[in-house]
């Protein structure tokens, strides 16, 4: 990759770092997608101040031959649509290539979501006769319990709990803090995990994070991911199943059995309500299933 690009590529990360206080995870995806438009550019020997539109739907259109999925296409839009306002702004380009670029329409995409049975058969894989049995069936109640985000999960510190009072602390997107209620039964498991498995996995060693690895250190989400995906291959569970599909189950159950739509966007963390207004449509989907499956004139 040229030093031209680069630089311009290593300005913006430390604008968005910096001015714009944006996380560690947002400016990791932006990094991938510059890094990997950086290259194209490299390829096609084009510099920054000759992208234009044609160059630009042309790098798209390599992203679709590749087998990209249409939320990934929008995202690489949004990140160039930032990228290139930037380098207006520092005068490093005279036209924005991006003004003539739209982006491709949002499908409608229902996440995938566990049912409550499904729930409970995963929660059994784990063994609990070992430390990481045991952190591994705590960490999944603690997040069928809590509906956190994987990033949020992985910061979890042991300041942040509150188990007298039911209640744990996180800072979510946007760093903002929300406080959550976390039932009893994920606190009787949080319990036994501090009892019989995490100080067998500090090994000694000190550590703020509620959830460790085999060495003692903070989990990874791509620790967690692992852990998720072979968990529900050995619960014989066929759904495209993702750290994230806690969450939206949390959100689904709660909902079926009549919480306040506001009241999961609280919990959620959400800033816009008609982000999780999603849930309802999942919510209406599984009415219907249940209604062709048991309505004798369905």
């Amino acid at each position: 990759m040229t030093q031209e690009i680069d630089n311009a590529i290593e300005d913006y990360l430390h604008y968005i770092r910096i001015e714009r206080g944006l996380s560690e995870n947002t400016i990791t995806s932006y990094h991938q997608d510059l890094m990997q438009f950086g290259k194209y550019l490299d390829k096609e020997k084009l510099p920054l101040k000759m992208v234009d539109h044609i160059g630009v739907l042309a790098w798209l259109n390599q992203l679709r031959e590749q087998g990209k999925s249409n939320s990934s296409v929008i995202r690489m839009v949004t990140t160039l649509r930032n990228f290139f306002s930037y380098l207006m702004r520092e005068n490093v380009i005279a036209h924005n290539p991006m003004s003539d670029v739209r982006p491709p329409k949002k499908a409608e995409h229902l996440p995938a979501v566990l049912s409550v049975e499904e729930i409970d058969l995963l929660l059994q894989i784990p063994t609990e006769e070992t430390p990481l049995g045991l952190r591994n069936r705590t960490l999944l109640e603690v997040m069928y319990a809590t509906g956190l985000r994987v990033s949020e999960l992985v910061n979890l510190k042991m300041a942040d709990l509150h188990l007298q009072l039911g209640l744990i602390q996180t800072i979510g997107k946007g760093d903002k803090e929300r406080i959550i209620p976390i039932g009893e039964i994920a606190i009787d498991w949080l319990k036994r995990y501090f009892e019989e498995s995490r100080s067998a996995l500090l090994k000694e060693k000190e550590s703020q994070f509620v959830f460790l690895n085999d060495r003692g250190t903070q989990i990874s989400r791509q620790g967690i991911w692992k852990i998720i995906k072979k968990l529900v291959i050995d619960a014989g569970i066929t759904k495209d199943v993702s750290p994230h599909t806690l969450r939206h189950s949390f959100a689904t159950h709660i909902l079926e059995n009549g919480a306040d739509l506001r009241i999961v966007q609280e919990l959620l963390g959400h800033a816009d309500i008609s982000t999780t207004q999603i849930y309802t449509h999942i919510s209406k989907k599984r009415l219907s299933e249940v209604y062709d499956e048991y309505h004798p004139r369905a």
